[in-house]
């Protein structure tokens, strides 16, 4: 266990950022995937937004704990608490939270270039400034995107949670709700069973999934920890895309949202992402009537007017979707799962 005084740094500042910045969307994000004791979130004060985790630096393991404040004019800034075991991870552990939080994107470029389509204008206009999260842990981020291919925000969470309470390292934090480390590729690897055929699937398995789905995780797991597959912020989009695609179970779906959210990838396109066709209908894009396919290729061939920037047009339809299953429902909702790839 890390103790609190094995931590030689900690420290408080500022993150300077571009304004408009969407705080609201991205710790909304965030918060509905939080994973207890890695993470935890605070979204009940309108003004006062907090998103904290656990996370491993080169120098050892640490956490950070960023609250976002809204000024009187409506602008939100970023305080970010670091808690680290040596200084030296001072600059990455910045660099993490800019990535995550997606603070070094020029809104000013990608609201002009969206507004130019008429039916994305409303949505920038309602949230000027969104953000695409990235990832502060490549390699988790590939295994939390696996685990996710079929199922909705919501059951993925609850897998990944029972996964990490089994194969993560406990952590003594001094920010409260925060426990524990997500599992590495070789801790995976290590305390998730790979089920035999034909073997009954223990109900109290570390990863309750179906049999392909775990060995597709623990495959990845041990990939990842050999080096066989290469993940970092650092990689090139087309090569990590065709890397990932080659890995088994993995489709172009999930590798184009692993670029997104690790690469920082600015015009990823989630090829039959339900979610987004469900936004673009309540945008007025697509037609309610219509097979499947045709609403898929369609959104596809519109999406193109948006290139460079159709990860953040993704953004403001995956938004535009959780509005309208709100509304039907009466009550805030995930976005629809995404496809099975």
């Amino acid at each position: 266990m890390t103790s609190a005084a094995a931590r030689t740094a900690s420290l408080q500042f500022d993150l300077p950022l571009r304004q408009p910045f969407d705080a609201p969307g991205v710790f909304h994000f965030l918060a509905v995937r939080a994973l207890p004791g890695v993470e935890v979130a605070e979204m009940n004060d309108v003004g006062r937004l907090r998103y904290a985790r656990t996370l491993r630096f080169p120098q050892g393991p640490g956490a950070f704990d960023a609250v976002a404040t809204q000024a009187p004019d409506g602008g939100w800034g970023l305080n970010v608490r670091l808690e680290l075991t040596s200084m030296a991870d001072v600059e990455p552990a910045v660099a993490r939270v800019r990535r995550l939080f997606d603070l070094d994107a020029d809104p000013s470029v990608t609201d002009a270039a969206l507004s130019a389509d008429p039916t994305l204008a409303p949505l920038v206009e309602q949230t000027p400034g969104i953000r695409v999260p990235g990832a502060v842990d490549p390699h988790e981020m590939v295994i939390r995107a696996i685990v996710g291919q079929q199922i909705s925000v919501a059951a993925a969470r609850t897998h990944l949670t029972r996964m990490t309470t089994a194969a993560g390292s406990p952590y003594q934090s001094d920010i409260a709700g925060l426990d524990r480390l997500f599992p590495n590729p070789e801790q995976i690897a290590g305390a998730v069973p790979v089920p035999e055929d034909g073997e009954t699937l223990d109900p109290e398995r570390p990863l309750r999934l179906p049999r392909q789905s775990i060995r597709a995780v623990v495959n990845t797991a041990r990939a990842l920890a050999d080096g066989e597959l290469d993940v970092h912020a650092d990689s090139d989009t087309e090569l990590l895309r065709s890397e990932l695609v080659a890995v088994p179970r993995i489709g172009v779906w999930t590798a184009a949202y692993i670029a997104m959210r690790v690469l920082g990838d600015p015009d990823a396109w989630l090829t039959g992402d339900v979610a987004l066709v469900a936004g673009a209908k309540a945008v007025g894009i697509l037609d309610a009537e219509g097979s499947k396919a045709a609403h898929h290729r369609l959104l596809a061939e519109h999406a193109t007017m948006w290139a460079p920037w159709r990860s953040y047009a993704s953004m403001h339809l995956w938004q535009a979707a959780i509005a309208a299953s709100a509304r039907n429902n009466g009550s805030s909702a995930d976005s629809p799962s995404p496809p099975k790839t």
